[in-house]
């Protein structure tokens, strides 16, 4: 068969580790064997970020705004033991929080579900989306340690120059901790409209929960923007749609969503996003069979795999020993790259592969072939556990037979 081209090139940001090897191996099993692949590389790997002082991942992220569409591969955000060894100039920050930042995303994370891999929580029948905002909170926090005998304050200094202040604790009896955060309205109104669109997309409820009973001005603002826009620019859309908007008290979601049968969208603050997408992730099954979508206001998107990248099958690759490492996150993150790009580009041969590989992947599985992780969860019987390059190899012989 003819390779399908493509028009315009997609941003792919390479990473680390195991799942940089995965990202070879599917471009070489999966991807270049059919596709006429245009891409816009960049190396996000640890050791190139650290070569470039961190300024590939800036290019990489004004390229996406460029193009549209990227694809990332899973990175390393480095820690103390990082530092020392990968030999760093200093402990650069979360490529994935920089590029959310520049993009003024959501972050969209949903369940791959599969015959055989059966959530920990009976009642869920459907996915269940968590949208992250992905801006601000603790992620842009300021920290300090107050010596004992220190008072802290917040302060806030008008255009004016009028300032207003509020005692946050005084330390005089003990030593401790203050923690500043912050957002911003336009970012809220940003991430409440994300959520509006990709639930009339899905055709899905929208959740959305703070904790505005105790924190009645952070908490409460996210609360109001929400009702606001939804009320000026979507309440109608929505009716029209058959969908819901709802808003709730954070404990009383959790509450909710273990009783529910899933099928719906779940917005969360940053922090609280990042918690619950992981646990979400895991009720269901696996991290590694979670998709992640990055989705600014303007139409851009950033597909990625929900996990991180796999140190410990690494260090065995490194070793010369086969590894059995889940590669769906990632591979769905490619698909999903392709699927969007075909859909801007008006590429329905594009659009068609995406599906097929997503269902070759899926099919393989459920013919009891996969990775070891997915051994231990899977309730079928005839199982077959297959190291990472033979797993690649088995979806490529059911991708040929759909295509």
């Amino acid at each position: 068969m003819d390779k399908i081209k493509m028009t315009t090139p997609l941003v792919e940001m390479d990473g680390d580790e195991m799942t940089r090897v995965l990202w070879k191996m599917i471009k070489d099993i999966l991807l270049l064997p059919y596709i006429d692949l245009k891409t816009e590389y960049y190396d996000l790997g640890l050791v190139h970020r650290n070569e470039t002082d961190d300024q590939v991942t800036l290019d990489s992220a004004y390229a996406t705004k460029k193009y549209g569409v990227a694809v990332k591969c899973a990175t390393i955000t480095p820690n103390a033991q990082r530092m020392t060894e990968y030999n760093l100039k200093e402990m650069w920050k979360s490529p994935n929080g920089t590029i959310r930042a520049i993009l003024d995303g959501t972050v969209f994370r949903k369940p791959i579900l599969v015959k055989g891999i059966l959530p920990y929580i009976p009642t869920w029948k459907k996915p269940i989306t968590i949208a992250r905002h992905a801006y601000g909170d603790i992620y842009k926090n300021t920290e300090l340690y107050a010596e004992p005998g220190s008072k802290a304050e917040l302060v806030v200094t008008g255009a004016d120059g009028q300032e207003k202040r509020a005692l946050i604790h005084d330390f005089s009896s003990s030593g401790g901790i203050v923690q500043g955060v912050h957002n911003l309205d336009e970012s809220i109104r940003s991430f409440a409209r994300a959520c509006f669109n990709f639930a009339l997309d899905q055709k899905e409820d929208l959740w959305f929960a703070t904790k505005d009973t105790i924190s009645k001005t952070y908490d409460h603002r996210f609360k109001d923007l929400f009702q606001e826009v939804f009320d000026t620019e979507y309440k109608e859309r929505f009716e029209a749609a058959g969908i819901e908007y709802f808003y709730t008290l954070i404990d009383d979601a959790v509450a909710r969503v273990v009783r529910s049968e899933g099928g719906f969208i779940w917005a969360c603050k940053n922090y609280d996003g990042d918690v619950m997408s992981d646990m979400v992730a895991t009720a269901f099954g696996s991290l590694g069979m979670m998709s992640s979508v990055l989705v600014s206001p303007d139409g851009t998107y950033e597909y990625e795999a929900a996990h991180g990248t796999v140190t410990r099958h690494y260090y065995r690759h490194l070793k010369g020993e086969k590894t059995s490492t889940n590669s769906i996150a990632t591979l769905f993150a490619w698909s999903g790259a392709l699927r969007k790009r075909g859909e801007l580009d008006g590429n329905t041969e594009l659009m068609d592969f995406a599906d097929k590989l997503e269902q070759a992947s899926i099919q393989t599985i459920e013919d009891g072939i996969m990775t070891g992780d997915l051994t231990q969860l899977s309730t079928l019987e005839n199982k077959v556990t297959v190291n990472s390059e033979d797993f690649l190899l088995e979806i490529n012989r059911r991708l040929q037979k759909l295509l």
